[in-house]
């Protein structure tokens, strides 16, 4: 009898620690063989996030998505073999959308800087961002960035463009009053109404903003921002680092052949050479 139990416990015990081993053992196969890019293939879709109020990047014109990375990320679903599904968020909820997973990439133009590459995986950059200012085309009193000492100046909430008109707001004296935004398109109507008396941006989209309404808007030069690069990004860590991989593949070669100049110049009039590696930030 005290065999038997003596037997049976151990075979228990046995049982039991082989389980537990082959438990951890999956648990940390899954977790290796987790991998984003595989997924996207698989599905066949690469699920991406933006904010539809980003002209020349993105914007919802009769309804249909437009813009640059419109354009560009169709590009880099063909490299891939899939296609892109567009998902229109608010600027502030996209980058906590990413971490949460609810898709697998960030195509809203993301400034490169310092803080953000601590948290995100920045893909090579997509456009010129340096920090610059619209007024209106009839202010007189605005001809470089220092002249906006005093005045109302208005930009995106979150933005590395407003955080740097701050920064850049306390060299001046006095100051000029900051106003935060929804979105950018709500800083260049109350700048056409006279309520703020300039916009910050980047260079590119403010260049956008004032072809498309000459009459009404200026771009204030030169850029008073520090040379900046706009990315794509994506989640940190082994899971996602395939999937950065192969988009910063697929760029480099929409760049190598062509095809992102015909993107810029369709949309900037102008093309832009980009740097084929993720730069150092200098914000």
């Amino acid at each position: 009898m005290g065999l038997r139990i003596k037997t049976t416990v151990g075979g228990t015990i046995k049982a039991a620690l082989l389980g537990a081993t082959l438990l951890v053992a999956g648990g940390v196969a899954g977790t290796a063989m987790a991998d984003t890019l595989a997924d996207v293939k698989k599905s066949g879709t690469l699920s991406v996030a933006t904010e539809m109020q980003f002209p020349p990047f993105d914007f919802l014109e009769n309804n249909e998505y437009k813009g640059v990375d419109r354009d560009l990320i169709d590009e880099v679903a063909k490299e891939l073999g899939v296609k892109a599904k567009y998902i229109d968020l608010p600027w502030t909820s996209v980058l906590p959308g990413l971490e949460a997973k609810k898709f697998d990439l960030v195509i809203a133009p993301v400034t490169i800087t310092k803080e953000r590459m601590k948290r995100y995986a920045f893909t090579v950059p997509i456009s010129e961002a340096t920090a610059a200012m619209m007024k209106r085309a009839d202010d007189k009193t605005i001809n470089k960035p220092e002249d906006i000492a005093g005045k109302k100046v208005g930009g995106g909430k979150g933005t590395s463009q407003l955080a740097q008109v701050k920064e850049f707001g306390q060299t001046l004296t006095p100051p000029p009053d900051v106003k935060e935004y929804v979105d950018s398109n709500q800083s260049y109507a109350d700048l056409a109404a006279g309520r703020v008396d300039a916009s910050v941006n980047s260079l590119p989209n403010l260049a956008f903003a004032a072809a498309q309404r000459k009459d009404t808007f200026a771009v204030v030069l030169p850029p008073f921002g520090k040379p900046s690069f706009f990315s794509w990004v994506g989640r940190p860590g082994d899971d996602d680092k395939s999937l950065i991989e192969a988009v910063n593949a697929a760029l480099v070669k929409i760049q190598k052949d062509g095809r992102l100049a015909t993107i810029q110049k369709k949309w900037f009039n102008v093309s832009q050479e980009l740097p084929t590696t993720v730069p150092e930030p200098q914000l």
